[in-house]
């Protein structure tokens, strides 16, 4: 909607009655990302929806007794942020565990439990996630391909049993006595697509990397689930505090969605959930009519899939061409058969669901763009957006195919230079360069690039995202590959109305104009002038969700 239209809304709605607006935002700078007016001063929303955009001029008459106003004061208000990728169950669950992302070595995380056994109940699961071998300061002694021995841990909680999962969500740690209620011995043998990482005798040393992770659910059945309502709640009180108005939801469950339908009903769920189903073919096939569901009660859509066709680089589970530089024997990880990928992407177009592929080694990739280029050459032409989640390590002849076929990227900014340290040394220079975190590349080739953080494996803040995805600075001072860095305006499309194209909701967020619902995130900091060292230091001052101020920062 043009300029000139806003002007005729805001003078002919007055400034009482039924016309007043809920919310005003006032001499700011406003950067909407809508063509027709780029930036403004001021914005009004009334019932979920901005109403007026333009100069604070323009919004007064808008203004009645009601209505809040809030002065910017200069501060850069912006699209809400759409967290692309994330586990929002893990965002909350992270809030009741052991938060090992910034253990040092493997003797702080040890010491961590060990605390944690002092104030247990005797018997009680330890729980925590985070630790990254990749990132320690140094290497465990004795270890196996860089993992710890349990022994340690064993030694500090003989009586408790303890899970511990890795940062990536695709390896976990386990002490003696989660192994022993697991039944887990010399003599367990590997599931498909997973490892049971052993010693040289042939003794798990506590490590189980992909589906194996799997062999250790008696041992977290032995802990009371926290209640899912709480859960979901920590897990919007700390995507509020984040600036965060959506959230892509990257792998939720029948039941998840039953619990917030109610909390929509009840108006307890008040973030935005575009939610990726996991299940089953089977599952899927049953469930998939019932639940389909777009815009409920403007919090809840329920169209996409999720399946992960292999796993992460830092526990050698993403799936390549060739074998990891740092561990030859290996090529990574299958962990989804094929065959029941492609059953999945049957269903999806029967169904009318996006499908959305957990894909990050050059050879998950390259699996996961043929089984999307048969079924669509299938199904015939259509607007089907499907994705492929991470996409991080590409094949170069991979990347033109991305644009061609119409997938989107959906990619998290922040992966880039938390795991660049150690890329290299996983599979070589080479292949680093050609095709890690190629955002340029892929946008050259048409390809829609969103952006997130898979949180719980990264904090949930898209400021931190925003700073990699324009600098690839990482935490040694280098830079990765920097000329495939995005500039502010494309991290911002990253973060905004690319990530709503990627939800089929362009049409209703993603860029703030007349019409649109009134998610808005308002920054300390003008994050597309600022100096760009200073882009870390930017705090959240408000977050607004259908005109509804759901977290304001310290002081206001």
């Amino acid at each position: 909607m043009g300029v000139a239209v806003v002007l005729v809304l805001a003078s002919a709605c007055g400034g009482a009655g039924d016309d007043a607006a809920d919310l005003v935002l006032r001499n700011g700078k406003i950067v909407t990302l809508d063509a027709s007016r780029p930036e403004a001063q001021a914005l009004a929303a009334r019932d979920g929806r901005i109403v007026s955009v333009g100069s604070d001029a323009d919004v007064e008459s808008l203004i009645g007794p009601e209505t809040r106003v809030i002065d910017l004061d200069g501060q850069l208000a912006i699209p809400g942020f759409i967290e692309g990728h994330a586990h929002y169950t893990g965002v909350g669950l992270s809030k009741l565990q052991l938060n090992l992302m910034d253990v040092a070595n493997w003797d702080e995380v040890v010491g961590m439990v060990e605390t944690a056994v002092a104030e247990a109940q005797p018997g009680e699961l330890i729980t925590g996630r985070g630790w990254h071998q990749e990132k320690w300061d140094r290497t465990p002694e004795p270890n196996v391909d860089g993992l710890p021995h349990h022994s340690a841990l064993s030694a500090v909680s003989p009586d408790n049993p303890v899970i511990l999962t890795h940062a990536s969500g695709h390896a976990t740690f386990a002490n003696a006595k989660a192994m022993e209620l697991a039944g887990i011995t010399a003599a367990t043998p590997d599931p498909d697509g997973g490892e049971i990482v052993r010693d040289a005798s042939g003794s798990p040393v506590g490590a189980f990397r992909e589906t194996a992770s799997g062999l250790l659910g008696p041992a977290l059945a032995t802990a009371n689930e926290p209640d899912p309502r709480r859960v979901t709640l920590l897990a919007q009180e700390e995507a509020f505090s984040k600036g965060i108005t959506s959230f892509h939801d990257a792998g939720a469950r029948w039941s998840d969605v039953d619990l917030w339908k109610g909390m929509v009903d009840d108006g307890d769920l008040k973030i935005r959930l575009y939610v990726m189903i996991r299940a089953n073919p089977a599952s899927l096939a049953e469930n998939l009519a019932a639940y389909r569901t777009i815009g409920y009660g403007d919090r809840l859509t329920v169209r996409s899939i999720k399946v992960s066709i292999d796993g992460a680089l830092g526990s050698h589970g993403a799936w390549l061409l060739e074998p990891y530089d740092d561990l030859p024997k290996s090529s990574g990880l299958n962990t989804t058969p094929i065959e029941d990928v492609v059953e999945t992407a049957r269903l999806a177009m029967q169904h009318g669901y996006q499908f959305n592929v957990h894909a990050i080694g050059d050879r998950g990739n390259r699996e996961t763009l043929d089984i999307f280029e048969r079924a669509y050459a299938a199904a015939g032409p259509g607007d089907y957006r499907w994705r492929i989640e991470h996409a991080q390590h590409l094949h170069p002849d991979d990347i033109p195919r991305f644009g061609q076929l119409g997938v989107i990227a959906s990619m998290q900014g922040v992966h880039a230079t938390s795991d660049g340290p150690w890329i290299g040394a996983k599979i070589g220079p080479q292949r680093s360069e050609e095709g890690a975190y190629v955002w340029q590349s892929l946008m050259g080739s048409g390809a829609v690039v969103m952006n997130g953080t898979d949180a719980p494996v990264e904090d949930v803040d898209p400021i931190a995202s925003w700073y990699a995805s324009v600098s690839r600075m990482m935490a040694n001072g280098e830079r990765l590959y920097p000329e495939q860095s995005m500039s502010r305006e494309e991290a911002l499309r990253s973060y905004t109305i690319n990530a709503a194209y990627g939800a089929f909701e362009e049409d209703i967020k993603g860029t703030l104009a007349v019409g649109k619902l009134a998610d808005v995130t308002v920054l300390t900091q003008d994050v597309m002038t600022i100096d760009e060292a200073s882009i870390p230091a930017t705090a959240v001052a408000y977050t607004i969700v259908g005109g509804e101020v759901v977290y304001a920062g310290a002081g206001r």
